[in-house]
């Protein structure tokens, strides 16, 4: 039996599964349990959507749900011991939810699962409900996989809303029903294709009150320029996705000449006018979340990570790192939330000591800010300039970025993509291209960076106002969409465009390797899914 059999991200080992160690730095020990916590939350949910459709709900289950998926999602939490924390919490929220039922002895065999207290035992319990010894239909498994890695997705979107004060009772009511039916030997492959496009609907759904979450707190995103580079002082480093997070860090460094540099996905912070109006927001450190270990090196700032973009941290800065929300890594100090507060004061006295960058250093500045409020407020001319063909054609490029050999395409197709056209970006893959020099045509910048990976819900609701414009589709639009992918949240993101009918979408650089070849005949039939080749070739068929 494998030590441990994961296939959840892009740069699974050899492109199977990750069988020994994860290539993300996950033991088997966390891969095990974070197993075990998955089957715990299909007994959860087994109960919580028979409590719901007799009409009885508790939010206290529905956060549960939604932190604990979004606790194995990949790169967020290393620590076993946290991990087997989360099952032993998980018994006592399905014994809740079990109570809300009329009928708790009438639940599928899942939710009389009972891990073991002895660790090693309940290790060994994991592997035998793991991916690879569940024995059902390969192409029913692959189903299964795709719709729990879109829940991971999802529960990621819903927890940054929940904090934000959002949240959306289809959106609730879908992770249980979600999590019961992934056990449910009577659902056929056509039953899970179609539950798998009613969850791309409702992820929308997710993204759209994530989007209001972050517009009504913090404005909406305006064009803005980001120093690359860093300046003379002390600095701390914050990494994720977590808004309500530098916010609060902002505003407890104020007056305190500690300068606050954004990493990764936190780029798009700079866009939102209340959080840009600090003027201790000193620009943007590194590019993508994969090459922090090479970045983060002997640098003189603590490093802050809240969402899912750690990897283990090197001897030389691990001392500096701290971690919140979710993210967890063994040795590493969190800051952990009292009430909704957060006191970042050891991470702000730990930058003061190691006194920070002795110069300014800057590389140069990038344009951010390119949301729907934004771009939609340009539609007309846009919509002018495609009329008198200034504008040929739009493509968006962007996603996940990653080590993976391969990704170099990204960075080679928009450098190739003619001068009378517009990109569009998103997500880390952004810092494939965000570099480039790629011009203007007459008022517009080539290059529009639409924000987190979240914000593909501006990306969606640009091209649907556009294709309203025409009095088209999406997919009759002079668009083309090339994706990269790494993790859940990205999985999430293509269910949502195929349950708007979004076609012909280039993905790499390489394909899931929890699909099987049944469904991805499907997909290909049904949307035109098809994998990136070469810059040149995909080029010319998109232009054609």
């Amino acid at each position: 039996m494998a030590d441990m059999y994961c296939r959840q991200c892009e740069q699974t080992a050899k492109g199977i599964a990750c069988t020994v160690s994860g290539v993300c730095g996950k033991d088997p020990q966390t891969a095990a349990l974070q197993d075990a916590l998955i089957h715990m939350l299909k007994g959860i949910g087994a109960c919580a959507h028979r409590a719901r459709a007799e009409g009885k709900k508790d939010s206290s289950i529905d956060d549960f749900i939604i932190k604990a998926l979004f606790t194995t999602i990949t790169n967020v939490n290393f620590d076993p011991a946290d991990i087997e924390d989360w099952i032993r919490q998980g018994q006592k929220v399905r014994e809740k939810a079990k109570g809300l039922c009329k009928d708790p002895s009438d639940m599928p065999s899942v939710v009389s699962w009972e891990p073991s207290e002895d660790l090693e035992t309940l290790i060994a319990q994991a592997a035998s409900i793991s991916i690879e010894n569940r024995k059902v239909d390969m192409d029913i498994r692959s189903l299964r996989e795709i719709l729990l890695y879109g829940l991971k997705g999802m529960a990621a979107y819903a927890d940054h809303a929940g904090i934000l004060g959002k949240r959306d009772e289809e959106v609730d009511a879908f992770f249980p029903k979600a999590l019961d039916a992934i056990e449910d030997d009577s659902l056929s492959a056509d039953d899970y294709v179609s539950l798998i496009m009613d969850f791309g609907r409702v992820n929308l759904r997710c993204m759209q009150i994530l989007d209001e979450g972050h517009t009504e707190s913090f404005g909406h995103p305006v064009p803005t320029n980001v120093t690359l580079g860093t300046k003379k002082g002390p600095a701390i480093i914050v990494s994720g996705h977590d808004l309500p997070d530098l916010a609060m860090l902002l505003e407890q460094t104020k007056g305190q000449g500690v300068n606050i540099y954004t990493h990764g996905e936190m780029l798009s912070a700079h866009g939102y006018p209340e959080l840009k109006k600090h003027a201790h927001l000193a620009g943007h450190f590194g590019t993508a979340w994969q090459n922090q270990q090479k970045e983060f090196d002997g640098v003189p700032a603590t490093f802050l990570f809240t969402t899912n973009c750690i990897q283990k941290p090197a001897p030389t800065y691990v001392d500096n790192v701290f971690t919140t929300g979710l993210v967890e890594y063994p040795g590493v100090e969190k800051i952990e939330s009292q009430s909704g507060k957060k006191d970042f004061g050891p991470i702000i006295e730990r930058a003061k000591s190691l006194g920070g960058f002795d110069a300014d250093d800057v590389e140069k500045e990038i344009l951010v800010g390119f949301a729907h409020d934004t771009v939609l407020g340009l539609a007309d001319q846009i919509i002018d300039a495609v009329k008198d063909k200034s504008i040929r054609h739009f493509f968006l490029i962007g996603g996940c970025d990653g080590a993976k050999p391969g990704r170099n395409y990204y960075t080679e197709l928009a450098e190739q993509v003619p001068d009378d056209c517009i990109i569009l970006t998103l997500a880390c893959g952004k810092f494939r291209l965000n570099r480039l020099d790629l011009g203007s045509i007459g008022a517009f910048p080539r290059l529009l960076d639409c924000g987190q990976c979240n914000d593909a819900y501006s990306a969606i609701k640009i091209a649907q106002a556009l294709a309203d414009a025409f009095d088209t589709d999406v997919n009759g639009l002079p668009l083309s969409i090339v994706l990269s992918w790494y993790e859940q949240k990205a999985v999430c993101i293509l269910l949502s465009l195929f349950s708007l009918g979004v076609r012909d979408i280039r993905l790499g650089p390489s394909l899931p390797s929890f699909i099987s070849p049944n469904v991805l005949g499907v997909l290909v039939d049904k949307f035109g899914i098809k994998p990136i080749s070469t810059p040149e070739e995909d080029l010319a068929a998109m232009l054609e």
